[in-house]
């Protein structure tokens, strides 16, 4: 099944909309790429991602993503070691005991997993890169933009109250377009007001900001 035959809505909400179940979750399931732009990472998003990216499990999915450069310390650990090479020969399954965390590492190391980090380079700018657009494509090249949600988690325990508003390119080509151009010249650092760098040269040169004290809702 395509993205095409999912019954989708225009708008999901909180107050009437199971927004995992009733959007993400077939998006993701029914694509091969996703591209997401979101303010804060965590292990435990891609974790919920990898689990619903029924394709990841074929290997010919993609997850691409540009976030923001404020990381829990724990997870900025984590994702150090699964880009580094240095590391991952001692990154064994002793180290992570977590099943899903051990899946996370296969599609790094299958080169599924793509990630950059966006900080503000202007004045124009205040505090941190926070867009949240959200694109999938299936492999009939049909295609589904978002834009509203920054939370990918899908804490049972923990909701945000949230909306999303959905295009897609059957029915609104132009705003999917649109979607599609902003992200990849972000993807590209051609995007006015900050710099996007790969992850590993971020960290390299220490570019990231962390904190255990952090508290996010995702």
């Amino acid at each position: 099944m395509g993205l095409r035959e999912i019954e989708l809505q225009e708008e999901y909400r909180s107050d009437r909309n199971d927004i995992a179940s009733e959007f993400f979750f077939p998006c993701l399931s029914n694509c091969i790429e996703y591209d997401r732009c979101v303010d804060f990472l965590s292990i435990q998003t891609l974790a919920t991602i990898s689990m619903a990216f029924d394709n990841f499990v074929m290997g010919k999915a993609k997850l691409r993503i540009v976030t923001g450069h404020k990381f829990r310390a724990a997870d900025l650990d984590l994702f150090a070691k699964l880009f580094d090479e240095k590391h991952k020969k001692s990154f064994d399954g002793k180290q992570i005991k977590n099943t899903k965390i051990e899946k996370i590492a296969k599609f790094f190391d299958n080169g599924q997993i793509e990630l950059k980090i966006a900080i503000p380079n202007s004045e124009q700018v205040a505090n941190s890169f926070s867009e949240r657009i959200g694109i999938f494509r299936d492999e009939h090249d049909q295609v589904v933009a978002f834009t509203g949600t920054s939370s990918e988690s899908f804490s049972t325990q923990t909701t945000d109250f949230e909306s999303v508003d959905v295009f897609t390119s059957w029915n609104d080509k132009s705003r999917v377009e649109r979607k599609v151009k902003d992200f990849e010249e972000l993807w590209e650092n051609k995007t006015k007001y900050v710099e996007v760098y790969d992850f590993m040269y971020a960290i390299k040169n220490n570019l990231l900001k962390y904190s255990s004290a952090w508290i996010f809702n995702d």
